[in-house]
């Protein structure tokens, strides 16, 4: 057996983000892997004119969901709908998905119907075909789903293309949406191949984490900066500015454009999108202008495991 040392490093001394990293560096990819870790889905070569999309959510009872928060359909369809829109920000369409399902001895079948009922429903609705997966016993209910999307070549946005001078949107309302539609949001894949079509962004997330966390995704992808200003942040019903910027779960699109496309949206005046600020030199950071034209720093914070 393997002993520990004294003095070793744990795993909430580093955090989400660098243990991802940290993973990421032990691996060595082929020329076949377009996009690895780092994205909202991986890109792996795939036909002359297309790129397949990988993804992989998980759902953790006690952690995700309880049994009082939601009900078990809602659970199911969430478990699919996060990795939709893991898809829809990369310009994808949702092809194909397996489910690995864990659960104690002793669950209900009736909560297992329902969870797959959930998973169904949204599968029916958005064409994803429920090709495979895995069942095992644990101490709680797992969900894990992996989701193959395709997207066209011209069609892939990605976290590191935003440039100084771009400006920054988002689709539809931020915040409270523990409330409102953290099990009933509807991944925006019309609304993403809308947005690409009409005006190339220069680079896309979704909005799970938070605003701002997500939106320094974007800025250290990118190597740049970014200011956001609070009047323009769209706010959901009785949401407050703390809650939109870094409560998450909105799952929104957060995306950026040069200035000659935004004035094109600005022609067509286009809905629900909402241009929240610009992208600036990286040596300015992040940062916040509020309502008094006040000035702070917008800090890393936001849902994290570790």
């Amino acid at each position: 057996m393997q002993k520990r040392r004294r003095n070793e490093k744990k795993l909430y001394q580093i955090g989400e983000f660098d243990l991802i990293e940290r993973i990421a560096r032990k691996f060595n990819i082929s020329k076949s892997v377009v996009k690895g870790i780092g994205d909202d889905t991986a890109v792996i070569s795939y036909k002359k004119d297309r790129y397949l999309l990988l993804t992989t959510d998980m759902l953790v009872e006690g952690v995700h969901f309880s049994r009082r928060g939601a009900n078990f359909f809602q659970i199911g369809r969430k478990s699919l709908a996060v990795n939709i829109s893991d898809i829809a920000a990369m310009g994808g369409i949702p092809r194909y998905a397996v489910i690995s399902a864990a659960f104690p001895r002793a669950t209900p079948l009736s909560i297992i119907d329902n969870i797959m009922r959930g998973i169904g429903s949204i599968a029916e609705e958005f064409k994803v075909d429920i090709v495979g997966g895995d069942t095992v016993r644990s101490q709680s209910i797992i969900l894990n789903i992996s989701l193959l999307g395709e997207v066209k070549k011209g069609f892939l946005i990605l976290r590191s293309g935003a440039k100084a001078g771009d400006l920054i949107f988002v689709t539809g309302n931020l915040g409270n949406t523990r409330r409102l539609k953290q099990f009933n949001f509807i991944p925006r894949v019309k609304e993403a191949q809308d947005i690409i079509k009409r005006f190339r962004p220069s680079s896309m997330i979704d909005i799970s984490d938070g605003l701002v966390s997500d939106l320094h995704r974007i800025a250290r992808e990118s190597s740049v900066g970014a200011v956001i200003f609070e009047q323009m942040i769209p706010l959901a019903p009785q949401a407050s500015l703390n809650q939109a910027l870094y409560d998450g779960e909105d799952f929104e699109l957060l995306f950026t454009m040069p200035l000659e496309s935004a004035r094109k949206f600005y022609k067509e005046q286009i809905s629900p999108l909402s241009c929240i600020g610009k992208i600036v030199e990286k040596k300015k950071g992040l940062t916040l202008i509020d309502k008094k034209a006040g000035v702070s720093t917008l800090k890393e914070k936001g849902f994290k495991h570790f």
